[in-house]
C-alpha cells in the first residue's frame, strides 16, 4: 500500500492524462453518453480530478475520493482554480475497498477508474466492487477501469528492461498464471493487477451489475507517436475530427480490447 501511494506521490497523473489524450477523450465520450442528464457523481480513485472536473463543468455535482492524500489536496486546487467549488460535495481520502463514510445509494453513477489496477487480492477486488454497488442508486450506471494482462504481455516483451521481473521468460510466465506484477526496480509502477478480459463482465455481473459494454480506453490508436499525430493534424480540423471519429467508433470494437493497455467496463445497478 505504501509502495503505490510513494509512486502516485511523484507521478503527474494529471500530465499523463494531456500527453495521452486519446484515453481521456474516449473515456470522457462514452461516460457522457451514458449518464443522466444531471445528477450525483463519485469519482471514486480519482486522481488530481481531471474527470471530476471536466464532469462538474458540464453541470454535474461530484464527489471526489483517492488513497493518496496528495493527489486530493491537487484536486482540491485545480477545483479553486477552474471557480468549480459548488458542484463539489466532497473531497476524501479513502481506500475504494472502503467507502463507509459514504451512505448507501447515494450516487447516480459511480466512476472507479484507478482502484482496480491495485487491488491483487481476490476479495480485495470484491469489496471495491461491492462498495461502488452499496453506494450506487438502483439503476445507476457505473464506470470501472481494468488493465489488460494481453496488453501488458505485449509491453513486456517490446519493453522488457523497463518491466523487470517481465525481462525473463520465467517472469512473463509467472505473470501471465497471476495477474500480479510488482516491479523489481524501486519508484517504478508496481503492485498491480492486470485482467484477462474475458473474466471481466462474469466479475462485474456476479456482484450485481448488468453489463452495457466494454470499451478500450485506447483502443485503435494505442502507442502511435507524435509524428504520427502530427501527420492527422497537420491535414486539417476537418479531416483530423473526422480520424477521431473512427477511434471513438472503434473503441467498443470487441475483437481490439486486447490491444488497449486500458479497458473500462459500462454497467448498471440491477
Amino acid at each position: 500500500m505504501h509502495s503505490i501511494i510513494d509512486y502516485y506521490n511523484k507521478f503527474d497523473e494529471w500530465g499523463r492524462l494531456d500527453r495521452e489524450p486519446i484515453e481521456f477523450m474516449i473515456n470522457m465520450h462514452h461516460i457522457r453518453a451514458h449518464l443522466p442528464p444531471s445528477g450525483r457523481i463519485l469519482d471514486n480513485g480519482a486522481g488530481p480530478g481531471k474527470y471530476s472536473i471536466e464532469l462538474a463543468k458540464q453541470g454535474y455535482q461530484m464527489t471526489l475520493s483517492d488513497l493518496t492524500p496528495r493527489l486530493v489536496e491537487m484536486a482540491q486546487q485545480k477545483v479553486i482554480e477552474f471557480q468549480l467549488q459548488d458542484h463539489f460535495n466532497g473531497f476524501h481520502v479513502m481506500d475504494a475497498c472502503d467507502l463507509s463514510s459514504l451512505s448507501d445509494e447515494q450516487f447516480d453513477a459511480t466512476i472507479m477508474l484507478g482502484p482496480m489496477y491495485h487491488l491483487q487480492s481476490k476479495e480485495n477486488r470484491k469489496q471495491a466492487i461491492q462498495e461502488l454497488y452499496r453506494v450506487t442508486k438502483s439503476g445507476g450506471v457505473v464506470f470501472v477501469a481494468f488493465m489488460s494482462r494481453t496488453k501488458f504481455l505485449q509491453t513486456s516483451l517490446h519493453h522488457p528492461q523497463f518491466w523487470k521481473p517481465n525481462h525473463t521468460s520465467q517472469g512473463i510466465t509467472t505473470f501471465l498464471e497471476t495477474g500480479v506484477f510488482n516491479h523489481s526496480d524501486e519508484g517504478r509502477f508496481t503492485e498491480a493487477y492486470y485482467y484477462p478480459i474475458d473474466q471481466i463482465t462474469p466479475l462485474m455481473e456476479s456482484q450485481g451489475f448488468q453489463t452495457v459494454k466494454l470499451i478500450g480506453s485506447s483502443s485503435v490508436a494505442t502507442n502511435m507517436s507524435k509524428e504520427q499525430w502530427d501527420y492527422w493534424k497537420e491535414r486539417g480540423e476537418e479531416e483530423f475530427n473526422a480520424i477521431m471519429n473512427i477511434v471513438l467508433e472503434h473503441s467498443d470494437n470487441p475483437y481490439i480490447l486486447g490491444s488497449s493497455s486500458h479497458i473500462m467496463y459500462i454497467g448498471r445497478k440491477q
